[in-house]
């Protein structure tokens, strides 16, 4: 044992904190028996609201009805918008047919120079328009953060309520938190001089939204 593991091991035992196992099953049972607080009711569709919100936010929102139809959906919004043909996409979504779309994409993380970046989500809230994004080695953060116009693909079965639900959804089929989870509600933005709205202030001053799918 070294002098630093001696020092920690001290630590613990000072403040009671060895019996890690029955200290996470403790706070897992607090977090199951707990109600929830308030929360809003959503009338009508989730994903017309979903929609909704999220051009509030100043995103634009495109469907398409599968996977196999995101490419093409892609190559007609870069176009439109005079963004060339070159994007950089995370790793779970290499192998989708972009060149068979007149696309340049590589699947990696982002950089400086890349000017359009290209991710999924893990699911979308309705109540705000948001996504949730999870960090990781095929979804890795600096795709929806570095370049100018980010494009997202959301699945519409993906679509949940609320925050809490985002949550709940989590827990459930990652049982723990990644290094980052990123919430992006629109283009990033500020208002800070003169109160004046400014996008792209410290991120993407465009987000498309590309919805997948039929709501059920």
């Amino acid at each position: 044992m070294n002098a630093r593991d001696e020092i920690l091991g001290r630590v613990r035992a000072g403040v009671g904190k060895d019996d890690f196992a029955g200290r996470r099953a403790a706070a897992e049972a607090w977090l199951q028996a707990r109600a929830c607080g308030p929360q809003p009711t959503l009338a009508g569709d989730l994903v017309e609201r979903f929609r909704a919100k999220a051009e509030y936010l100043a995103s634009t929102v495109a469907e398409v009805a599968s996977t196999a139809d995101v490419p093409a959906a892609v190559a007609g919004y870069l176009a439109a918008n005079g963004l060339g043909s070159r994007a950089v996409a995370t790793p779970d979504l290499g192998a989708l047919d972009w060149p068979a779309a007149g696309l340049a994409v590589e699947p990696r993380p982002a950089v400086d120079a890349d000017m359009v970046g290209i991710s999924g989500c893990f699911c979308a809230i309705a109540e705000t328009g948001t996504l949730m994004l999870l960090s990781g080695p095929e979804t890795p953060a600096t795709v929806s953060l570095l370049p100018e116009t980010h494009i997202a693909l959301v699945p519409v079965a993906r679509i949940v309520a609320s925050m809490e639900d985002a949550f709940a959804l989590l827990r459930a089929e990652r049982g723990e938190l990644p290094r980052a989870v990123n919430f992006i509600s629109g283009p990033s933005r500020t208002g800070d001089i003169e109160q004046t709205i400014v996008l792209g202030a410290h991120g993407p001053c465009r987000v498309h939204l590309i919805l997948i799918g039929e709501a059920s």
